[in-house]
């Protein structure tokens, strides 16, 4: 089964590490998903003289395959006109924390009859998502004063990915 659209996922939840003090016999989520986002921290750390932030204008949920997906883009963008691992400090500023659960509902003929709707409808854990609040840094890049017009287009080009519109800031350092 594929992954549902991240619509579904995009608002806040309310974080959560157990079940239902109802159902005694099952306590803390079990088998959290290892989150897609395999660097947080890109190119080489040097004194540079802007940074330059992604900033999410609403506040949302962002899943770790969005998050990994605006990283790879901005950062083929800045290695093509930077130079591989030279010339910028990129960070991703957010972790994926939030734990996403889904009920799986059986689809089909003859689905109704082994199938509980929504009674003790806790899902499974198919994966992590990181709580953005509105203003929030999401990426960060530090760069020399030549080169933020490229910084600005590899951040454009990576908020595509993402599920909330988002602001370039360049600020000095």
């Amino acid at each position: 089964m594929g992954l549902r659209p991240g619509r579904c996922y995009r608002n806040h939840q309310r974080p959560y590490t157990r079940q239902s003090i109802r159902v005694p016999k099952k306590g803390y989520v079990k088998g959290v998903p290892k989150p897609k986002i395999t660097e947080f921290e890109m190119g080489q750390k040097a004194a540079y003289e802007k940074a330059i932030y992604l900033v999410a204008e609403r506040s949302v949920q962002i899943r770790h395959n969005s998050l990994e997906s605006a990283r790879v883009s901005a950062v083929q963008i800045l290695e093509k006109n930077l130079g591989k691992g030279t010339g910028f400090f990129m960070k991703i500023r957010v972790f994926p924390h939030q734990v996403i659960r889904e009920n799986a509902m059986a689809t089909g003929a003859g689905a109704d009859r082994f199938q509980s709707g929504m009674r003790q409808s806790f899902g499974k854990p198919i994966g992590t998502a990181a709580i953005v609040y509105a203003g929030q840094e999401i990426i960060e890049v530090r760069v020399n004063s030549g080169s933020i017009r490229v910084v600005k287009d590899a951040l454009k080009q990576a908020s595509y990915k993402l599920p909330t519109p988002c602001k370039v800031v360049i600020k000095d350092l």
